[in-house]
């Protein structure tokens, strides 16, 4: 593919990814379920009761890399913020051992984009997860396994250039797990496979991806220290009209960071950075965290 025609197509894919929903590869680089919130305790749920957890993002980019890892769209420039809030029920109630809960996410987001084109931003409610789970916890191990599912219920006009939501159903099986060693010693990641409906308005069929968050460090007393980080990848292409778009579209990312955590009382405290590598067909970001758990 030539130099000119390579970025008449990212700027196609562009287009495709400002009509996209929160957290960007699939159709124009975007998709339905974050990269990065959970790390350290990921794969551990809390005890029967109820529990909030709020979640503040704040991302930026300035570049938008094609199929080759190359920044191809000029002067190109996101920030992004979101506070989402996660409500979480686990219940007295056993299913093979675990104990069996739901939860649903509610982001709200703030975006803003400027190319050579122009600029655009936009505020609002993006589409809301629901899903249900089971829950085991053993000596060292923790397991949590369930289906969640993405309601198109976000803002989303197809003549807009900016949307917050995807326009599109998402199914997305979850497994976590944690390992916790006596001494202090963790390792925790969350693994999510994402199967995407097609968007009706634009006849955008968006590929399967699949995806982990993870972490690995020490606790001491309330505070928990390491590495955290995630991987994406697209699986199985995008498609338009039916046919393959481009040369399928698909999306991959890498990210690392430092993770804290404190703990007090009945609530906890977690502060991380990622910084994006080896994107190919999305943003490439940096992404800084900060979430709250309250126990009821």
């Amino acid at each position: 593919m030539g130099k000119n025609k390579n970025i008449k197509c990212m700027l196609i894919m562009l287009f495709l990814f400002l009509c996209g929903g929160y957290s960007f590869a699939t159709e124009g680089g975007g998709q339905a379920s974050a990269n990065g919130p959970e790390g350290t305790m990921g794969g551990t749920l809390p005890p029967p009761g109820v529990y909030l957890l709020n979640y503040l993002e704040y991302m930026s980019s300035d570049r938008f890399n094609n199929s080759d890892g190359d920044s191809v769209v000029p002067d190109f420039e996101l920030k992004g913020f979101a506070e989402i809030l996660r409500f979480v029920y686990v219940s007295k109630k056993q299913f093979l051992g675990g104990n069996l809960g739901g939860q649903m996410i509610v982001p709200f987001v703030h975006m803003n984009v400027k190319t050579a084109a122009g600029e655009q931003d936009k505020t609002g409610m993006g589409d809301v997860e629901i899903g249900l789970f089971d829950s085991w916890h053993f000596k060292n191990w923790h397991f949590a396994f369930g289906p969640e599912l993405f309601v198109p219920v976000g803002d989303y006009d197809e003549d807009d250039m900016v949307n917050l939501g995807r326009n599109y159903f998402t199914f997305e099986p979850v497994f976590a797990f944690t390992y916790l060693s006596d001494g202090g010693f963790e390792v925790s990641s969350k693994f999510m496979y994402d199967i995407n409906t097609e968007n009706k308005d634009t006849d955008y069929q968006s590929g399967q991806e699949f995806h982990f968050d993870a972490f690995t460090g020490y606790h001491a007393g309330p505070y928990a220290v390491g590495v955290n980080g995630y991987y994406y990848k697209q699986v199985t292409d995008d498609e338009l009209d039916g046919e393959k778009y481009l040369d399928g579209n698909k999306g991959q990312a890498m990210a690392l960071g430092p993770e804290v955590k404190y703990d007090y009382k009945n609530m906890s405290f977690n502060l991380k950075y990622h910084h994006e590598f080896n994107v190919e067909n999305k943003p490439e970001t940096d992404r800084f965290w900060f979430k709250f758990v309250y126990a009821f």
